[in-house]
């Protein structure tokens, strides 16, 4: 790159308002070749000097990874729209050298996710392509089956990177071409290059005060809201939302797991007909879950109920665009 910018984003003030993050990951339904995804950038998302577009590569267990460096040090990251905070795998903390909150500091040495506390940890560089982001918080989690699951090749992700950075960067991700492209200065007017909206429908989002991602849908013509949740492999819906519609389930050999959570078993339903704002989805198989630990605050009983996640096989099938500075998912029918 003939240019680069170091920026430090003030989103360092989302940390004391995250109480939850969520990686779900699982056996794939359709595991694919990481080498066989690998995307290159068109010349019409090239990457200018207000904007940086990084290819992603999309793992066998259906995450996309993007290519970075934490003080120097090559890192695979999943880009994970449902982490309201970026994280670092807790055994590579080490290894790219972070660096523990001081007594000084204004940041909170630990936050609860998931239930649990984890240590917050500073990255003095987190280099994206030419985007250089300066004394980073990141929370150092224990990823499990969520890193195995979405290693590339035999090599772990290291880490996530969540709503605290696409959001400032007012990142715009689109999950079929696997595209990342970021704002490398967030005062310049201007929106990202290179994405043809023509033939897709606008979904607002609703963000959360914890930074969670939120659509409206129906699931067999009942109201609900989805989180949308690129970390998760499929897309998911809560065991009791299920049951009160009465829709049958089958077993399946699968499982999912999440930050601090326990591995929970996947069933299947078959939905007569899903609806994400104005975007229908004829007779569409999904996981049946129990969310439960992972959406809070009496959000799965509320009206309308958050029903489950809109995951990433849905996402790429139907060329799911999140334009994290409009605040915009777009979707084909």
């Amino acid at each position: 790159m003939l240019f680069s910018r170091r920026v430090k984003l003030s989103a360092h003030s989302f940390l004391p308002k995250i109480f939850v993050s969520i990686l779900s990951a699982g056996l794939s339904l359709a595991p694919q070749s990481p080498a066989a995804n690998r995307t290159s950038v068109r010349p019409s998302a090239q990457s200018t000097p207000q904007f940086e577009a990084l290819p992603l590569v999309r793992s066998r267990q259906n995450h996309l990874l993007v290519r970075a460096y934490i003080n120097g040090r090559p890192a695979w990251l999943g880009v994970d729209s449902g982490a309201p905070v970026s994280a670092i795998a807790v055994h590579r903390r080490e290894h790219f050298r972070l660096t523990p909150i001081t007594a000084k500091s204004n940041l909170p040495a630990r936050i609860q996710i998931n239930g649990a506390f984890n240590n917050v940890a500073i990255a003095r560089e987190l280099r994206l392509g030419a985007l250089t982001l300066v004394d980073e918080p990141v929370v150092a989690i224990n990823l499990g089956n969520s890193a195995r699951a979405g290693r590339l090749d035999e090599q772990e992700i290291d880490g996530l990177i969540g709503a605290d950075i696409l959001f400032p960067t007012k990142a715009v991700l689109d999950c079929q071409r696997q595209l990342l492209i970021l704002k490398i200065d967030p005062d310049i007017a201007g929106s990202a290059p290179g994405f043809d909206r023509r033939g897709l429908q606008a979904v607002p989002i609703q963000v959360s005060d914890s930074f969670n991602l939120y659509v409206s849908a129906s699931i067999n013509g009942k109201p609900a809201r989805l989180m949308v949740d690129t970390g998760s492999f499929a897309t998911l819906l809560h065991r009791s939302f299920v049951r009160r519609m009465r829709i049958a389930t089958r077993g399946t050999p699968f499982s999912s797991s999440a930050v601090n959570l326990t591995e929970r078993g996947v069933r299947v339903a078959r939905i007569r007909k899903l609806s994400v704002g104005s975007v229908d989805i004829i007779g569409k198989e999904v996981g049946v879950i129990d969310l439960e630990g992972l959406i809070h605050d009496g959000l799965l009983q509320g009206s309308p109920p958050v029903a489950g996640l809109l995951g990433a096989e849905l996402l790429n099938r139907h060329h799911g665009i999140i334009d994290f500075g409009t605040r915009t998912l777009y979707l084909k029918r």
